[in-house]
């Protein structure tokens, strides 16, 4: 008996020392409010609360079945995440899941089918950060949503960096519930044309709730839409190296209350950053195609008070419709836009029934008349500095304007 446990205590004493692979790991540590510590053999599915493979200090792998993860841990999050169809994740409000700094290798999605419930309030909010003593952004990838609602073309596509499909019929597709849930140092790369966002939206239908969310510190675009129906309300950005606000492929959603700010502090960008970058369909490869963007945005602020020159504050191109009222455009003290608006593009202009109203602010030097024009789109903005949404409805997310 004694010899028996004398091995039993140095096999385990081996399993801990080795290493956890995707195939075949041990989950022992760390396991509070999730899995066991019962010397089970992982597979890397998490399919109940208390799977081994639910590690508070190495939370990766595919989720099959409904996971709950708990205020009380911080999670690190070490891998790819992902729930698969038919599963949901809640995270508790209050929830902080730190991304080790993997590059494109970490992440979470929501895959078709699946549902995330992110419930949190201004006094806990959700934040998805980096894990690294030395944050930067593109520490990680990010939060993508994928449902089956109609993109550009109708059918499917497959996501710009991971080999998922999206797209369907289902425009009242419901993929949960992001309230109140901060994204910071997302978007790695993974080659010149593929990169993850902050929060990525990929065919989302409108049964999907999505309110105060914010994407801080990205290395490219801070939320964007491939298609899809989803309507998002109060959406806060800051400090992307790219597009602050990006859709393409046929989104036909509506968003209210956008603010995006590069600060004094941003110094690094990508080739051509934008306050708005909005597209008909995918990359003007399909100018013939039915169902291309028309989203409805009400009260939109871009603010550039970084050194850094923008491309445009406000880009619709290649097939896209969009009405944008409230908009207010402003550059800081030695910040620059390149054009205020431009609805002009090589690969395809806006439509005629672009409709954009709002002010902005000549008081640093922006030409508020530098306006391309070209399609004969509706566009009228008048002198103003005044924001149009209200900085104070993102004091949750805690960031220092």
């Amino acid at each position: 008996m004694k010899t028996k446990l004398l091995i039993s205590a140095l096999v385990g004493l081996a399993l801990v020392g080795c290493s956890r692979d995707d195939d075949n790991f041990t989950a022992f540590d760390d396991q509070s409010g999730g899995g066991n510590n019962n010397n089970q053999s992982g597979d890397g599915i998490i399919s109940s609360q208390e799977d081994p493979d639910l590690v508070v200090s190495d939370l990766r792998g595919d989720i099959t079945g409904d996971i709950t993860l708990s205020s009380a841990n911080t999670y690190t999050l070490s891998g790819a995440l992902a729930v698969k169809s038919g599963a949901t994740l809640t995270i508790e409000a209050g929830t902080t899941i730190r991304a080790v700094a993997g590059g494109s290798n970490t992440y979470l999605v929501v895959e078709n089918g699946a549902r995330i419930i992110a419930d949190g309030t201004p006094d806990a909010p959700i934040r998805f950060t980096s894990a690294s003593s030395d944050p930067k952004a593109g520490n990680w990838g990010g939060l993508l949503l994928i449902g089956d609602a109609p993109i550009s073309g109708g059918g499917t596509s497959t996501t710009e960096v991971l080999p998922l499909q999206y797209g369907g019929t289902d425009a009242e597709d419901d993929s949960g519930v992001l309230d109140h849930v901060i994204v910071e140092y997302t978007g790695a790369r993974i080659g010149g044309e593929s990169e993850f966002n902050g929060i990525t939206f990929y065919a989302v239908g409108r049964g999907t709730q999505v309110s105060n969310i914010a994407a801080i510190f990205g290395d490219d675009d801070a939320i964007e839409f491939f298609g899809g129906t989803v309507n998002v309300e109060n959406v806060f950005v800051a400090n992307p190296r790219d597009d602050m606000f990006d859709w393409t492929q046929g989104w036909t959603g509506t968003a209210t209350n956008v603010y995006g700010i590069l600060t004094a502090a941003q110094t690094t960008k990508s080739d051509d950053p934008r306050g708005i970058e909005g597209d008909g369909n995918l990359d003007g490869r399909s100018p013939s195609d039915a169902g291309q963007s028309n989203p409805t945005i009400t009260n939109i602020t871009i603010i550039n008070e970084s050194t850094i020159e923008m491309a445009d504050l406000i880009k619709v191109r290649r097939g896209s419709n969009a009405t944008i009222t409230g908009a207010y455009l402003s550059v800081g003290a030695g910040a620059t836009a390149s054009d205020l608006i431009d609805l002009v593009d090589a690969r395809g202009n806006a439509v005629s029934e672009v409709s954009i109203t709002g002010t902005a602010s000549s008081a640093n030097g922006l030409d508020i008349t530098d306006i391309k024009n070209e399609s004969g789109a509706t566009v009228t903005i008048t002198e103003g500095n005044t924001p149009s949404v209200d900085r104070s409805i993102f004091d949750w997310t805690g960031f220092s304007f």
